[in-house]
């Protein structure tokens, strides 16, 4: 005795008969059409256009003779409204599967603009990547001028202690040196050691600070020798003598003082603030905004001379 049963689906709309066979289910199942009617007349994707989603409404002109859904051989497509110039325009909506190319990272954008920054202590991570930006944006264009941005403690760590070895601010002075474009420095914050070298290296008139930032001169550092022989740190020590006197030359270079005067100044750390650093020749102006760039600042001895505050003598 054959059980109660749909065909092809338990939905609620599908009539349960109890047919054993085959031949008694043709006409059971008002929804679906005998299994074995579709397997002679039509193929599996027809099988499956013959169960619509409950999104579409088959009506009565879908159904051919078989009771199978065929679909419309007309598209009702959406209004599609004209823009003001005449072009039909369709409104796509959201995505949220649409490929989407990532942002720009912060240095990609400032290297775009021609900006170079240099804001961490001259370890040879850091003076390679400012290197290699310095040569790009050359082959860019050798006839834009470049903007380098400095706010570096130098070889050395805010507390002092030696992270990096003075070549590498020497290798980019070099770099400026050779390349053929015109490069504006601007100190930001502090520039000291060798940044202050390299914050002095930009193009003559070009050379500039902003009103709070600081500008220091110091000697050449003696990284920690530990444990070695004798031999070795008179080695090194001959090394780090030559590495000043480069120092000496270069800033001689670059600010007009003989190297005798800036041996004799650099004996201790030379803190030099924007108004200073003018008289100095480390730079040439103070600039507040792109538009403006001060060449003359009061020094604060002139600002507590006018404000009738007189230093006492040391006793």
């Amino acid at each position: 005795m054959g059980s109660t049963h749909c065909l092809h689906t338990r939905g609620p709309f599908c009539q349960r008969v109890n047919s054993p066979t085959p031949s008694s289910r043709s006409s059971s199942c008002p929804k679906h059409p005998p299994r074995q009617h579709l397997t002679q007349q039509t193929s599996w994707l027809s099988h499956a256009q013959a169960r619509p989603s409950r999104c579409c409404s088959a009506d009565a002109s879908s159904m051919d003779a078989s009771n199978l859904w065929t679909p419309p051989t007309t598209l009702e497509m959406p209004d599609i409204q004209a823009s003001g110039g005449g072009a039909a325009s369709v409104s796509t909506g959201y995505d949220e599967h649409r490929s989407r190319t990532p942002p720009p990272d912060l240095p990609s954008l400032l290297l775009d603009s021609r900006i170079v920054y240099l804001g961490m202590p001259l370890v040879p991570a850091v003076s390679e990547l400012i290197i290699a930006e310095l040569l790009y944006l050359q082959y860019q264009d050798r006839t834009k001028p470049l903007y380098m941005y400095i706010n570096s403690t130098g070889t050395s760590r805010a507390d002092g202690e030696t992270v990096g070895f003075e070549t590498e601010g020497t290798a980019i002075y070099d770099t400026m040196c050779y390349l053929k474009n015109e490069i504006n420095t601007v100190g930001v914050g502090v520039a000291i050691g060798q940044s202050c070298m390299i914050l002095s290296a930009g193009t003559k008139g070009k050379r500039f600070m902003l009103p709070h930032a600081t500008a220091m001169l110091q000697q050449p550092r003696v990284p920690p020798t530990g444990q070695r022989q004798a031999v070795e740190i008179q080695i090194k020590w001959r090394e780090v003598l030559a590495q000043k006197q480069t120092l000496l030359d270069i800033m001689s270079r670059t600010t007009g003082h003989s190297v005798e005067k800036l041996d004799a100044d650099m004996q201790r750390p030379l803190y030099m603030q924007p108004a200073d650093a003018i008289e100095y020749g480390v730079v040439d102006g103070i600039v507040q905004s792109e538009q403006t760039i001060i060449d003359t600042v009061k020094k604060p001895e002139q600002y507590d001379k006018e404000a009738g505050l007189v230093a006492r003598p040391a006793q």
